[in-house]
């Protein structure tokens, strides 16, 4: 019997876990919005059969006839997921850059790339989407397209390459990818799921055609500098401020991405126009301000210790220069505040 726990994409002692889409699936049982999706795992839908289309990790739509209270937050998948805007309007953001879509925008995002849908509410839209699970699990893996898929070893090549190094995550799209996903729609809306896999698997094959022509015919310019190793470091870089009370030094973050500190500082300058520990100690600051609004009477040495800083003095140095106050005048005003 299949696992129905989220995948997990490693790297190095980090762990991250693709998404379940619960606020879809809370929503569509309170009956805000209509789902119609085949899945597997944690993803909502019904579920798809142990040996069909096992690569597929889901497939439907949603219907949202009005602006919802609910958003998909920013979150990773461990496929490629390729959605389409049919009809409304919604907010999409990649990598912390947003991207409102509207009628006939396609979205293309890669596995593990950092996403949310909704700003932060999704607004009345009906959105197709297609989750593919190309077995990436560890930085530099290959991807492993499915054994159904029509494509020459050539185009396979070709589509990977062009999905791998494209930075730009919406497009405005034909009437031929349209049609594939409303016909792929009509397939899920059907039943039994088993009888339907094979024309499920010819309209699959149909939109992952029509991509590959439609990415060749725009002649997107491809990033080749967008490898796998600047990939790691972006996603280092993401989660850095979630593991800020630790000891880092320049040769352990270049470790994690398996490069050498010179390496790692000259992506790390191109993705944040910082040095490493200059980016470092920004989220470290920034932490220790979260810290001190949240809990105003804490001790400041116990809030530097908690942010990674060797000593309160060295802490409330740097955080008066970054911020043009003390920590403990951030405390008095939270605690004027309070008492108000």
């Amino acid at each position: 019997m299949p696992s129905l726990r989220p995948a997990i994409f490693i790297r190095g002692a980090e762990r991250f876990i693709a998404d379940t889409c619960d606020p879809l699936r809370r929503a569509a049982e309170r009956k805000e919005v209509r789902l119609s999706a085949w899945a597997r795992g944690h993803y909502p839908g019904r579920r798809l059969p142990n040996k069909v289309l096992t690569e597929v990790r889901s497939i439907g739509f949603w219907d949202a006839s009005r602006t919802q209270t609910w958003g998909l937050d920013w979150h990773r998948n461990e496929g490629i997921e390729i959605t389409y805007l049919a009809r409304g309007k919604t907010g999409f953001a990649v990598d912390g850059r947003a991207h409102p879509l509207r009628r006939g925008d396609l979205t293309i995002t890669r596995p593990w790339q950092l996403h949310r849908v909704g700003d932060p509410a999704v607004g009345a839209s009906r959105l197709h989407w297609l989750i593919l699970d190309v077995k990436v699990r560890r930085p530099h893996q290959a991807w492993q397209w499915p054994s159904w898929l029509v494509l020459s070893e050539t185009d396979r090549r070709r589509l990977t390459q062009l999905l791998q190094h494209n930075e730009q995550p919406v497009w405005r799209t034909n009437g031929e990818i349209e049609r594939c996903f409303e016909r792929a729609a009509a397939v899920v809306e059907a039943a039994p799921i088993a009888a339907s896999e094979s024309r499920l698997k010819l309209h699959l094959n149909e939109l992952l055609i029509a991509l590959l022509e439609m990415l060749e015919r725009k002649r997107i310019p491809l990033d080749e500098t967008l490898t796998a190793t600047r990939r790691s470091v972006e996603m280092f870089l993401e989660n850095l401020p979630q593991h800020v009370e630790h000891p880092w030094t320049l040769e352990e973050m270049a470790e994690h991405c398996s490069l050498a500190r010179s390496r790692f500082t000259h992506y790390c300058k191109e993705i944040t126009n910082m040095s490493p520990i200059e980016y470092l100690t920004r989220c470290r600051v920034e932490h220790a301000a979260r810290l001190l609004r949240a809990a105003p009477r804490r001790a400041i040495t116990e809030v530097a210790l908690a942010s990674g800083f060797g000593s309160s003095q060295y802490f409330a140095t740097v955080f008066r220069k970054q911020l043009g106050a003390t920590p403990r005048e951030i405390q008095r005003a939270c605690r004027r505040s309070e008492s108000r």
